[in-house]
C-alpha cells in the first residue's frame, strides 16, 4: 500500500514537472494562438500571380518585399492590407505599357491603373474635354492603345475661340495709304506740329534722324523711339524725336510746309503702334 502511494506521488510529480516546462516553453518563444511569435507579424505578399507568405518583424512594406525577393519595378506600385492584428497583406501591381493615340499624337506610359479613365486622368486628360473610342470604364491591357479625340463640346469651344482670335485680329487692323495693317496699341493723344527748323536747331533729330514729314516727337516712356505709327490725317510716321514740351500722351508731328503746320494747330489724335 504504500509502495502504491509513493508511485502515485511520483507520477503526480511528473505531470506537474511536464505542465511546468510546456508553460516556460511557451513563454520563452511568445507564440501567440495564430503560431506568430510575439512582436511579429505575418505577411502575404500577393506578386506575379503567386503567394508568399513570410513572418516578419519589419513594418516597412519595401523591407518586407526585399526580404521575400520581390523587386519593384520603377512604375510598379503596392497596396497595403491590415486583416488583423497579426497579419497583413501585401498587393505588388505589375506596370505595363500603353499608348495613348490622342488626335493622331501617340504617348507611350507605363500604369498599373486598371480602368481607362484612370489611366486618362493620370495623363492630365479631363474627361469632359475627351471622348474614348474603348470607353472610360474599359479594362487596361498590356500593349492596347487607348484612341482619344476632342469631345464636341471641346470641338466648339475651340473653334469659338478661334473665332474670336479671327475678330480680334480683324478688330486690330488701321486702314493706311499701304492698305489695312495691323496694330498691338492705340493711343488717344494731342497732337501739335512743328517745322524742321523750329528752335533754330540743325534738323538732327534725337534719334540721329533728320526732321522731316514722317518724324514725330514722342514720350520715350509711352513710345520708344523707332516705334512705326501711323496717325490718321497725318499719315504712317516713326517715333524719331523727343521734346521738352512732349510728355505723356503729347505727339508732335514734324510737317514741312508752315501753312500746314498753322492750319493743323492743336488737335486730338489716334496714334496707332503699328506692328
Amino acid at each position: 500500500m504504500r509502495l502504491q502511494t509513493l508511485l502515485h506521488v511520483k507520477k503526480a510529480r511528473q505531470v506537474t514537472l511536464c505542465a511546468t516546462l510546456s508553460a516556460m516553453m511557451l513563454m520563452t518563444t511568445g507564440f501567440t494562438r495564430a503560431g506568430v511569435p510575439t512582436g511579429m507579424q505575418r505577411v502575404d505578399v500577393r506578386v506575379d500571380g503567386r503567394t508568399i507568405t513570410t513572418t516578419t518583424v519589419y513594418g516597412n512594406p519595401n523591407d518586407i518585399l526585399d526580404r521575400v525577393g520581390v523587386r519593384l519595378g520603377a512604375d510598379d506600385t503596392y497596396d497595403l492590407k491590415k486583416v488583423d492584428d497579426r497579419r497583413s497583406e501585401i498587393l505588388v501591381h505589375r506596370a505595363v505599357p500603353v499608348t495613348i493615340d490622342y488626335e493622331g499624337t501617340k504617348r507611350n506610359v507605363m500604369t498599373t491603373r486598371k480602368s481607362v479613365a484612370q489611366v486618362l486622368l493620370d495623363a492630365g486628360y479631363a474627361p469632359e474635354d475627351i471622348e474614348v473610342t474603348s470607353g472610360m470604364d474599359a479594362d487596361v491591357a498590356e500593349n492596347m492603345t487607348i484612341v482619344v479625340r476632342d469631345s464636341e463640346a471641346k470641338r466648339k469651344a475651340v473653334e469659338l475661340a478661334r473665332q474670336q482670335e479671327l475678330e480680334r485680329q480683324r478688330a486690330a487692323m488701321v486702314e493706311t495709304s499701304r492698305g489695312m495693317q495691323r496694330y498691338s496699341a492705340a493711343y488717344m493723344m494731342e497732337a501739335t506740329a512743328y517745322l524742321p527748323n523750329d528752335g533754330g536747331g540743325s534738323g538732327v533729330t534725337a534719334s540721329g534722324m533728320m526732321a522731316q514729314r514722317g518724324v514725330v516727337a514722342v514720350d520715350t516712356d509711352v513710345i520708344p523711339l523707332g516705334t512705326r505709327l501711323y496717325i490718321p490725317g497725318y499719315g504712317e510716321a516713326i517715333a524719331g524725336d523727343t521734346g521738352g514740351a512732349i510728355s505723356g500722351n503729347r505727339i508732335d508731328l514734324c510737317m514741312e510746309d508752315y501753312g500746314e503746320a498753322i492750319q493743323f494747330g492743336r488737335r486730338d489724335v489716334t496714334v496707332y503702334v503699328l506692328e
